[in-house]
């Protein structure tokens, strides 16, 4: 069955892969519309500090699997967030439950959501507030409706079909992280919540893969995973979610900006290795269902 065509908010590349390994990249976006500009408080050029950056650039080296990567960007809607997440105090209190069409069911006060990074984040450390006013229910429900359920019914519709295929699925969702403190940071780590998305069969494929690469990596910290994993990874019924973090400065040059070659190949490599290293899994995973 063929997948319905993507929206703007996100490129669908290799949906009829046969492989049993799926690729999310949902904080890539750099589509910046000059209405979206217009309403908000830090110049363009200081909007990349909540991008992923160019890690998209990185994904798309990797050929043959299914992967979806966001365009829009994370500021209009963070598509590693639930869609409870929001923070009512940014929202005109006049508009909510008379125009958001019910799509606002509530809101979750994580710690992510009182730091100011939710659903729609409100503000950022070194940016300060993000947006120039509240913004009306209606707004963030149009953006739940356009933006984030197409893009969670998409990856579930890859994940559920490669778990078909195969018995059992492999989630990778791709994010890059700025550069830690500390006298020997990890530069990649391997988020998997604490066990509960993923099981180890299939994080000794990663690490094996980081080794490879001569690359320090840490497991659940500072970055456990989010939304995306937690959401459709499921274990006892063979779909493992894992959430890769990988040291931004690895592949972009000294200002965090733009790509690297030797970098960017290098990184390239470690995620086709991984991949690679994740599909030879499958066979030997004894927890995987009968394929259906």
């Amino acid at each position: 069955m063929s997948l319905p065509p993507p929206p703007a908010s996100f490129d669908l590349l290799d949906a009829d892969a046969a492989g049993a390994v799926v690729m999310s990249v949902p904080h890539a976006g750099r589509d910046y519309s000059p209405a979206m500009l217009a309403m908000l408080r830090p110049p363009p050029d200081r909007l990349a500090a909540l991008e992923d950056r160019r890690i998209d650039e990185v994904a798309r080296a990797v050929a043959g699997i299914p992967m979806l990567i966001a365009r829009r960007p994370r500021l209009w809607i963070d598509l590693n967030r639930a869609e409870t997440e929001i923070d009512p105090e940014m929202i005109a209190p006049h508009t909510i439950g008379t125009d958001d069409h019910g799509l606002i069911g509530g809101f979750t006060l994580s710690p992510k959501v009182r730091s100011g990074l939710g659903l729609v984040p409100r503000r950022l450390h070194g940016l300060g507030e993000l947006w120039t006013g509240r913004l009306n229910a209606a707004d963030i429900a149009r953006r739940i409706a356009e933006d984030h359920r197409p893009y969670h019914a998409a990856l579930a519709a890859l994940v559920a079909r490669a778990r078909a295929r195969h018995g059992c699925a492999v989630l990778v969702d791709l994010h890059s992280m700025p550069p830690l403190a500390g006298a020997e940071p990890p530069r990649l780590v391997i988020g998997t919540r604490h066990g509960a998305t993923c099981h180890r069969a299939f994080v000794a494929p990663v690490i094996a893969a980081a080794a490879r690469a001569g690359l320090s990596w840490r497991e659940n910290h500072p970055y456990a995973g989010g939304h995306v994993i937690e959401r459709h990874g499921d274990p006892r019924r063979g779909v493992h979610a894992i959430q890769i973090e990988l040291d931004r400065s690895l592949y972009l040059d000294a200002a965090l900006d733009r790509c690297d070659p030797a970098g960017l190949k290098r990184v390239q490599d470690f995620v086709r290795d991984m991949i690679a290293g994740l599909e030879a899994a499958i066979p030997r995973a004894p927890f995987a269902v009968a394929a259906e």
